[in-house]
C-alpha cells in the first residue's frame, strides 16, 4: 500500500488532522487547482488516516506541482 493520499483539504487542515491521530509526515505539498499530497513516514499511519480522511480523498489523476526546482 502506497503512504501517499491525495486530499481535497488544505495544508493546514491535513496537518491537523495527521497530528490528531498522531501519524507522522514524510512529505506534504499543494495539489493544483485544490487539495494537498501527503506522504505518511509508514504504511500503517496512512493506512489510519485513509480511513479516517476517506470522504475527502481524491480519486483519480491530480496535477502536482514540483517539490523543488531543478537546474
Amino acid at each position: 500500500m502506497s503512504r501517499a493520499i491525495n486530499l481535497n483539504l488544505t495544508k493546514d487542515e491535513v496537518k491537523a488532522a495527521v497530528l490528531k491521530h498522531k501519524a507522522a509526515i514524510s512529505a506534504i505539498e499543494p495539489l493544483f487547482p485544490r487539495g494537498t499530497r501527503v506522504v505518511l513516514k509508514n504504511s500503517d499511519d496512512a493506512a489510519a488516516m485513509r480511513r479516517t480522511l476517506k470522504a475527502q480523498i481524491i480519486d483519480g489523476p491530480v496535477l502536482r506541482t514540483p517539490l523543488r526546482t531543478v537546474r
